[in-house]
């Protein structure tokens, strides 16, 4: 009735998944609690714990219930977007098993819950869903009760050690202050009579982070608006002057146009999301009519993190930009060219943000130096 290969393929599985997380995400850390409720589901060696309080006598016509309500509270710290850390109360419902033994029947009901610390895993799939796998340790207490023939002097029993706990899920944020999770996670509990039992917990529930950074609000700079010169003042002498000399048109100051780059992009990435989309679409509309003669594609990052790393960023995501004008703005791709500024240029004054510890209140305040600008030479 033990399923260790089941406590294997959850173990690697949850260790994989860690694994396969990606680069850890620049959102600076938060704390959340939560509520899980479902079906625990035990998976006890009746005759063995029943032998354990007979002195090795058989127990015969087992009949058994090991399904039972469990739920847990729990709250922990997110470190990143990929690794957190967790630590709950559980309770793993009750069990119960009855059989005749040598003087009758013979009576069984153990009751398991207990604390836990685990370290959490997400491995994102989208900007919403992710997949979750989780390693730790529960400390369980195990009270184990024994009623009818052979039980007799036997008091109730009660077992308090720590084991090894595993689990897998899938998490969905429904918003940034609310999450829903499925999981399913085993336990390895003391059974009361110096032996294990396996204890599968099937719960949905429901997660409430909070001191999160709120959704960054997308900047968009205005362009240029370009201001004819003014008329000449008519001449006052009477006859008419020369012909003037045709002069050359003024050339036109280029057209810059900034755009968030949150509004382009998903969290710490650099491909474009379906709103930046939108954006670069009309982009592409408004200079359809244009006889530009180069287009300049800028990235820019705030100054968190290291240099080297907003120095790519920057340019992974002005390159992503730089292609889907050409791909789905047909733009000629020879006149458009693509360049990372990292975090040298911001839009920021010092002295604007001042920290340089990752919190919240940071992270929004430098939300304009995260950029991506566009600059247009060419006549309408």
């Amino acid at each position: 009735m033990k399923s260790p290969h089941l406590l294997r393929v959850l173990t690697l599985a949850g260790l994989g998944s860690l694994a396969a997380a990606p680069a850890l995400a620049q959102e600076p850390g938060f704390f959340y609690g939560g509520v899980s409720a479902g079906t625990a589901r035990s998976s006890v060696d009746e005759a063995a714990v029943a032998a354990g309080v007979l002195g090795g006598a058989a127990l015969t016509g087992i009949t058994s219930d090991e399904t039972d309500t469990g739920y847990k509270l729990f709250g922990g710290y997110q470190f990143n977007r990929n690794f957190g850390m967790e630590a709950g109360y559980f309770d793993l419902g009750k069990s119960t098993f009855s059989g005749t033994a040598p003087g009758g029947t013979f009576n069984n009901d153990t009751r398991m819950r207990g604390l836990n610390l685990d370290l959490v895993g997400t491995l994102p799939l989208s900007e919403r869903f992710s997949l979750l796998g989780r390693v730790g340790v529960a400390m369980g207490r195990t009270r184990a009760s024994f009623t009818g023939a052979g039980a007799a002097g036997v008091a109730d029993r009660n077992d308090n050690k720590a084991n090894a706990k595993v689990g897998l899920g899938v998490q969905y944020e429904l918003t940034r202050a609310m999450w829903i999770r499925g999981e399913v996670e085993r336990y390895r509990v003391n059974n009361g009579v110096n032996g294990r039992t396996n204890v599968s917990l099937y719960t949905v529930g429901l997660v409430f982070p909070f001191g999160r950074a709120p959704e960054p609000v997308p900047y968009v700079a205005q362009a240029p608006v370009y201001v004819a010169p003014a008329p000449a003042p008519a001449p006052l002498v009477q006859a008419p002057p020369p012909a003037p000399m045709p002069m050359p048109a003024p050339a036109p100051a280029p057209q810059r146009v900034s755009m968030s780059a949150e509004s382009l992009f998903g969290f710490d990435a650099s491909a474009v999301r379906p709103e930046g989309r939108a954006a670069l679409d009309g982009f592409s509309r408004d200079i359809a009519n244009t006889n530009y003669q180069t287009i300049t594609v800028e990235g820019h990052t705030d100054r968190l993190g290291s240099a080297e790393y907003n120095q790519k960023l920057s340019e992974e995501r002005a390159a992503a930009v730089k292609n889907y004008l050409v791909t789905a703005g047909r733009l000629d791709a020879s006149r458009i060219s693509a360049v990372g500024k990292g975090e040298t240029m911001p839009v920021t004054k010092p002295g604007d943000c001042r920290g340089t510890q990752r919190t919240a209140a940071l992270v929004a305040c430098l939300q304009p130096d995260r950029r991506v600008d566009v600059e247009v030479n060419g006549t309408r």
